[in-house]
């Protein structure tokens, strides 16, 4: 449900096209939401059929459509409704918690070393997000730019807050997750000292 969501808040900032949104989604550590083509194509089918969303199709060279998508009123109304209402719960599936749950049954030395390429993942993912991050409170950020030529100049510093504070949050979630690998190769290390 919040792929619908996450494509009308996109499209508030700027018109795009499809392939335009798919590689926006695509890039996953430069964004908060990722969804493949194969998502993305239909929702916004969905979106255009319900009058969220307007396409408008332009001839490149002799053949080639393109169609570009951009919010409807309806569509902003929507989005600012869903904006405001509380989450509902989501239930975690972390196959990282899974698998250590099991490690006891896995050769250490073989389980240390997907914990440990399992926390070097994740620290890319927070230098990544970091720089975002950056991006943002520098007013730097593509989309940010964009969004911002129709917001009051007094509040962009704030707008770029928002959009870091959910960058952070993102960083957050993942060092909880190294810090679970981290323990979990201390503990691994303890079942190996006593023989184990």
């Amino acid at each position: 449900m919040s792929l619908r969501y996450a494509l009308l808040g996109v499209l508030e900032a700027r018109p795009m096209t499809g392939y335009e949104l798919a590689q926006f989604f695509g890039q996953s550590a430069a964004w908060v939401w990722s969804a493949p083509h194969s998502n993305i194509y239909p929702e916004l089918r969905r979106l255009e059929e319900e009058g969220l969303l307007v396409g408008t199709t332009d001839l490149r060279g002799e053949k080639l459509e393109r169609r570009t998508y951009s919010l409807t009123d309806l569509g902003l109304t929507k989005l600012l409704k869903w904006a405001v209402t509380e989450p509902t719960p989501s239930y975690l599936r972390d196959p990282l918690l899974v698998k250590v749950g099991f490690l006891d049954l896995a050769d250490p030395t073989e389980a240390a070393v997907m914990l440990r390429a399992f926390i070097g993942q994740q620290n890319d993912l927070i230098d990544g997000w970091e720089e975002h991050i950056a991006q943002l409170r520098e007013l730097e950020a593509p989309l940010l730019k964009e969004r911002l030529k129709h917001r009051p100049e007094a509040i962009h510093e704030a707008v770029a807050e928002l959009k870091a504070n959910a960058f952070q949050g993102l960083i957050d979630v993942a060092r909880a997750r190294s810090e679970c690998a981290e323990r979990a190769l201390q503990i691994l290390e303890t079942m190996t000292n006593c023989g184990t």
